[in-house]
């Protein structure tokens, strides 16, 4: 006999305790392969395909695109065992697998070859209720609404509830969701019904004036801090709660750069290979001086009241997005060719732009390069990227009059920035790099003698 076994959202790691549904892949009465994947998910950091660690028929699905869930929820049951083919259609018998490959992230799984997608015809079944495996097979029901059953009582039936945060937020404040009426469709209990009737038993007299006093008046637009802003909003937050940084910053004549790129690029003629960015030339200039000054590419064990040395340096970058400011880190910079460098910038902004970043590429970064000068402004005091020590900011650069060997000159004109945690290293340090980065700005032969 069938079984029917339910797919939980799973930790897609990094921290993750949620994600919101973008896109189904399937369809209640689909049959599907081990490690297909049945979910498109949104993450704090990335769009992420979910593959099902069962092979069978999909019998239900939990959440509606657009929907946010934490992690553990429900997200669809599949019932496991023989399937018999559509009477017209079908080419040959397809064969559930008994048991899953108990991988449940993209690029893990098992490499079984996908089937063609195929729906098994619920006749016969009253909705909400899950597609039949074969016709003559008995299936056990499962609902798309998780349900509180009813109490002895008779005090109410059962209770319609999608969220595990709703039913934990009633336990928490020990209300019973009987006594509840959903306002939802079909009368769903949602989060707002509970935090209402939290409201109205715990506030007194004088608080349930206040808040009507302050329902009568207008309030602004609510934007939810979640997805990638929330992140950002909760990362950023830590870096300021905990990190005691500073700010210095200098004001480079980046001509000989700029000049030194045009050579680069105008070297070998049509076919030479990608043009060189000043992004990557700059991504270079700080793996250098962080060989030079290796207290910046660190971080900080509070606990152990260490400072951890890092071996490598994992160079983030600041990328905007439709989706928000994201982070992409390039692995390994510090063994990289500035044409290395370029490439993977080049390949980390495209996956950002699209959506495909996977976790592992946002993670990981030992020491980041913020490029503000794209949006037209030429200084800013950036927060560092947690638990990182330190952030190059880099503005745009511009014509400015300059002293230029004794004499008034239009040069072009960089401001950069270094944000660093003074707990691992003091002021001598971080303007000793800060300097060694303005002076390859300023004269490129000085990071070609020091390589």
């Amino acid at each position: 006999m069938p079984q029917v076994l339910e797919f939980k959202l799973p930790d897609l790691g990094e921290g993750l305790t949620e994600a919101e549904i973008v896109r189904w892949l399937v369809e209640v009465g689909d049959v599907v392969a081990i490690d297909q994947p049945v979910v498109e998910v949104e993450t704090a950091k990335a769009m992420v395909e979910v593959p099902c660690p069962y092979g069978g028929v999909v019998t239900a699905r939990f959440g509606e695109e657009g929907k946010e869930l934490p992690v553990g929820a429900p997200l669809l049951t599949v019932a496991v065992g023989s399937v018999e083919p559509e009477p017209s259609g079908s080419t040959g018998a397809a064969e559930a697998e008994p048991s899953g490959s108990g991988n449940v992230l993209v690029g893990y799984g098992t490499g079984a070859p996908p089937v063609r997608r195929r729906r098994v015809r619920p006749e016969g079944l009253s909705a909400p209720v899950v597609a039949p495996v074969a016709p003559a097979v008995a299936v056990a029901v499962v609902p798309t609404v998780p349900v509180v059953p009813a109490a002895s009582d008779g005090v109410r039936g059962p209770v319609a509830v999608v969220s595990p945060l709703v039913r934990k937020l009633a336990r928490q404040h020990d209300l019973d969701l009987r006594q509840l009426a959903g306002s939802g469709p079909d009368g769903l209990i949602l989060r707002t019904d509970v935090e209402s009737a939290i409201r109205s038993g715990a506030e007194t007299p004088q608080e349930a004036a206040a808040t009507d006093q302050a329902s009568a008046h207008p309030v602004g637009e609510r934007v939810p801090l979640r997805g990638v802003r929330g992140a950002v909003a909760d990362k950023l937050a830590r870096s300021r709660r905990e990190i005691p940084d500073a700010t210095c910053w200098v004001d480079a004549d980046a001509t000989e750069l700029m000049a030194a790129r045009a050579a680069m690029n105008g070297a070998g003629g049509p076919g030479a290979g990608p043009k060189v960015s000043v992004l990557a030339l700059l991504a270079r200039i700080c793996t250098a001086a962080l060989a030079r000054y290796p207290e910046l590419n660190s971080t900080v064990d509070q606990e152990a009241r260490e400072i951890v040395r890092l071996p490598g340096v994992h160079l983030g970058f600041a990328a905007q997005t439709e989706r928000g400011l994201v982070v992409p880190v390039v692995r390994d910079a510090h063994a990289r060719s500035t044409e290395s460098i370029g490439a993977e910038i080049t390949r980390l902004t495209e996956a950002a732009r699209a959506g495909t970043l996977k976790p592992a590429e946002l993670t990981g970064g030992t020491f980041t390069l913020n490029n503000y000068g794209v949006f037209g402004v030429d200084g800013s005091t950036p927060i560092i990227n947690h638990p990182e020590a330190a952030m190059l900011g880099v503005g745009r650069i511009v014509p400015k009059p300059w002293v230029h060997e004794g004499e008034l000159a239009v040069r072009r004109v960089v401001q950069l920035s270094l944000t660093f945690d003074h707990r691992v290293c003091d002021g001598g340090t971080a303007g000793g790099f800060l300097r060694y980065v303005a002076d390859c700005v300023e004269q490129p032969a000085v990071l070609l003698r020091t390589l």
